[in-house]
């Protein structure tokens, strides 16, 4: 509110996007990760190597690794990591994988436990069954020197 002491709004830096070069690059318009306020936003990740290639005919168990491979290498890239997380949202194309996926998820993600939503979904983009996105604190200029960043 005016007349508060602190930064106004239009005061505070724009959000900084960043790509990450040990992903493949994203299929959109949209960036791997956004950094602002001391947040991290992870975009959802889905089961494609860091060359490209879309595992859709690898076992669930295959693609939730390299999805979560995937949000790792976003979170370390954009200045944080699993240890930073405070929410993670999954969608699976099954809520039959549900178990198995706890299971993958709960040795990614050891001793964290963030807030969390398993969210069935039916069919994924280019058959996948599992897309992860998240939400953590970031980590004090800890940002990777391999990232892009463009401020906006």
């Amino acid at each position: 509110m005016a007349g508060e002491q602190g930064a106004e709004p239009h005061d505070m830096p724009g959000p900084v996007h960043v790509e990450v070069p040990a992903l493949a690059r994203p299929g959109g318009h949209y960036s791997h990760a956004a950094v602002g306020g001391g947040l991290v936003f992870i975009s959802g990740q889905l089961p494609v190597t860091p060359d490209g290639e879309r595992l859709a005919d690898a076992s669930f168990e295959a693609q939730v690794a390299q999805t979560l491979a995937n949000v790792q290498a976003a979170l370390l890239a954009a200045g944080s990591g699993v240890d930073k997380l405070l929410q993670v949202r999954v969608y699976l194309d099954d809520i039959a994988n549900w178990p198995a996926f706890d299971r993958i998820y709960a040795q990614w993600a050891g001793p964290s436990r963030p807030a969390r939503a398993v969210v069935p979904t039916g069919p994924l983009h280019f058959g996948f069954k599992v897309e992860v996105e998240a939400m953590a604190l970031e980590k004090a200029s800890q940002r990777t020197s391999t990232a892009h960043e463009r401020e906006e």
